[in-house]
């Protein structure tokens, strides 16, 4: 049973807020969230006005500046993506590792009884990425932390999306309770087309529900958060395949779902086939339509795959939160 009816949490790299939501829903309350990017500081100003956005880079940010983080609940981290070696530009790579390292320091300062850090699977698993565990583990343990890593995939939590996430959860010994995972929900894996039907007829396209039956399947993780990518399409060459499997034109994102006029051949093309719009990947990575993304299209679509898919961080949070409780 909870004992507290709220709990207090530090976000940082808190993008469009799809963590920070979560966590809101799941029971915390941010003191701060730290964001650097304009257009998604924007974004959690213009959705909680209540939330106290520091617009800066995490490396910037001096935890004793500010008294009210210290001693928080949970430090929640969404960190921009670490890449393998061969596929990563070198300084980009160090600047990814040197936020996940600067995460643990700030730790050390802030002394939250929870942690919860979102990233990549490989994180997780893979070999490439031992040593930085090693780091993580030495550190944190030395602090009297418990650490919990595990691999969670979006669609076992409601969403139509095939998302691989890595996550570590680190509790602090004396301070929290056990810590369990979240489970799968026992509910049919929604499909694209079962979630995207509406919003794809929504002008009179004729073709929605023939499309809607060919998109029978989850989508592809939704990528190309990155900065440094050029303008907004669904990512790289085999994730714009899975997507024209779906009936989808994965090169870019539409202004506007087709309309009454829109002759499509579900055998033609890639090019020729509808694209997503940006409230549709919204819709697909679990945020609700009132949330108001900030921005031009690609600022506002870099936002979204930069996420933590909000179901996911609640369910995450929910545990934690009983822990704590």
């Amino acid at each position: 049973m909870r004992g507290r009816d709220r709990l207090t949490s530090l976000e940082i790299c808190a993008g469009a807020g799809g963590l920070a939501m979560g966590l809101e829903a799941a029971g915390f309350d941010p003191t701060a969230l730290i964001e650097r990017n304009q257009h998604a500081c924007a974004t959690l100003r213009a959705n909680r006005f209540g939330w106290r956005v520091l617009e800066m880079d995490l490396l910037d940010f001096v935890a004793h500046e500010h008294a009210d983080t210290h001693d928080v609940d949970l430090l929640s981290a969404g960190l921009p993506r670490l890449r393998y070696q061969a596929s990563a530009e070198q300084k980009q790579r160090r600047y990814e590792q040197a936020l996940l390292e600067a995460t643990v320091w700030l730790a050390a300062e802030v002394l939250p009884r929870a942690i919860l850090i979102e990233n990549v699977p490989a994180l997780v698993e893979a070999e490439e990425f031992a040593q930085i565990r090693a780091f993580v583990h030495t550190e944190l343990e030395h602090l009297g932390y418990v650490l919990h890593w595990n691999v969670l995939n979006a669609k076992h939590f409601g969403l139509a999306q095939d998302r691989k996430m890595g996550a570590l959860v680190a509790m602090r010994q004396g301070k929290t309770g056990d810590f369990r995972w979240p489970e799968p929900l026992r509910t049919p894996i929604p499909t694209v087309g079962a979630v995207l039907w509406k919003s794809m007829a929504a002008r009179g396209w004729r073709g929605a529900t023939s499309w809607a039956a060919r998109a029978d399947r989850p989508a592809p993780a939704i990528v190309g958060g990155s900065e440094n990518r050029g303008g907004a399409d669904l990512g790289p060459t085999g994730s714009k395949k899975a997507w024209a499997r779906l009936g989808v034109n994965g090169a870019s994102v539409g202004d506007r779902v087709p309309d009454a006029d829109f002759v499509w051949d579900p055998n033609g093309k890639p090019q020729d086939l509808p694209k997503l719009t940006v409230e549709q990947v919204a819709i697909l990575q679990g945020f609700p339509p009132q949330w108001s993304l900030s921005g031009g299209k690609t600022a506002r679509y870099r936002q979204l795959g930069h996420a933590s898919p909000p179901p996911v961080a609640r369910a995450l949070g929910e545990r934690i939160f009983d822990a704590l409780g």
